[in-house]
This record gives structure tokens, sequence and C-alpha cells, in this order.
């Protein structure tokens, strides 16, 4: 743990401190357009949560988790800075997962900032002279779910992909490319499977099946990176 704490201190200084001021502005400036100027042009409907707003608090994390994970491996690679983490006492899985954490905090944290401070503009602007909360909460406790899981996602698969990516732009070209391949077998599974099946589900058990499937995911693509994160074979390249 305390290996893990280590990685997490030097990625978290360096995504805030060591990529320039635009890095820093940017998450402040979506975190601005999605906590402030959308509460306020949707009203009070913020806060039932629009199927708009919940593609976009899944779908904005997801996009600034893959760029800045490509950055993971193939971003020390071409700093020359990897060699130097790799000579340090800290365990190849504990330099991973730390990288992974601070990645997955990030983006995942933006959007829970972003619903957060649209709650309180909403309120604030928009409110009907009472405090109102996200409602249904159990659909807001499933957004939060699905996108810490999606996060993961993006983290697991992208770390894989920087590890066998010699320069950051390729590694983020990888990662486009694979995501609008993902996208298009998504949607090509979806149109293969029954309508008649889909309509007897119910919500509970759709979510609780995409879930599961993003669980099983996670779990593989984490399994692969771990297993593939060997120093020996990292110095090497």
């Amino acid at each position: 743990m305390k290996d893990i704490g280590t990685i997490i201190w030097k990625e978290g200084k360096d995504l805030l401190f060591s990529r320039g001021r635009l890095e820093l502005i940017r998450p402040l400036i979506f975190i601005a357009i999605l906590g402030i100027f959308l509460p306020l042009n949707i009203g009070i409907q913020w806060l039932t949560l629009p199927a708009p707003v919940i593609l976009i608090i899944l779908y904005i994390p997801f996009i600034f988790i893959l760029n800045y994970i490509a950055d993971a491996i193939a971003g020390e690679r071409e700093r020359h800075t990897l060699e130097t983490l790799l000579a340090s006492r800290v365990s190849d899985q504990a330099i991973l997962i730390g990288k992974v954490i601070v990645t997955v905090g990030y983006g995942w944290g933006m959007g829970l900032a972003s619903l957060m401070l649209g709650l309180v503009i909403v309120n604030l602007f928009r409110g009907q002279g009472r405090w109102q909360f996200y409602t249904p909460v159990g659909l807001l406790l499933a957004i939060l779910l699905v996108s810490l899981l999606i996060s993961l996602l993006a983290a697991s698969g992208g770390v894989l992909v920087s590890l066998r990516t010699a320069t950051v732009r390729q590694a983020q070209q990888t990662l486009l490319l694979g995501t609008l391949v993902l996208g298009v077998l998504i949607v090509l599974a979806l149109e293969a499977v029954p309508s008649s099946l889909i309509s007897a589900l119910s919500s509970q058990q759709i979510l609780l099946i995409v879930i599961s499937a993003l669980v099983v995911l996670d779990a593989i693509l984490m399994g692969i990176s771990l297993a593939s994160f060997h120093r020996s074979k990292l110095i090497l390249s």
C-alpha cells in the first residue's frame, strides 16, 4: 500500500503541475460547462437526470481518461523518465495500479464534481424555493457506478496500449481507433439482440447486465495489464 501511495503522489503531482497551464485549465473549463452552463440552460430538469445528461456524465470522463492514460507509460518513455521509475524499489504492480488509480480518480472525479456543482447551480438560480436533490437517487447511484466502471475500463485498456506503443501520439491514435471499433461492435451486438428479449427485461435487469459485463471486462483488461507489466521487458524495450 505504501508503494501505491508513493506512485499516486507522484502521478497526481505530475498530472496537475507538469503539463503546463493549459492542461491545468482544461478540466476546469469542462467542469464549468458541465456543472454551470448546461444546468443553467436545462434548468430544474437537470435534477431528473435526462438521457443527454447521463450520456454527457458517462462520456466526458471516458474521453479524458483515454487522453491521459496514453501518457502513462509511453509518455515516461518519451521523456526518458521510465528508466528512473523502473530503477526504484517500487513494485511493478504498485506502479501500474497507482497510475490507474490517479487517472480513474481524475476522470471520474470530474464527472462527480460536475454533478455536485450542477446541483448547487440549479438550486441557487433555477430552484423552486426549496432545495431539491437528484431524483431518483437510485438512478444517480447507478450512473456513478457505471461511470466508475467505464473509467476503469478506459484506464486499464489504455495503460495496456500505452505499454506497447513507443510514443504518446501512437497510443492516443490506437485508443481512438479502438474506441471507434468498440462502439461499432456494441451497436452491432445491440442490433443482433431480439427486440422481444430486450422488452422482456426490466430496466433493473438491463442495468445489472451492463454492470456485470463492465466488471468482467475491467477484470480481464486489468489482469492482462498486470501480467504484461514487467520492468525487465520495459527496460529492454
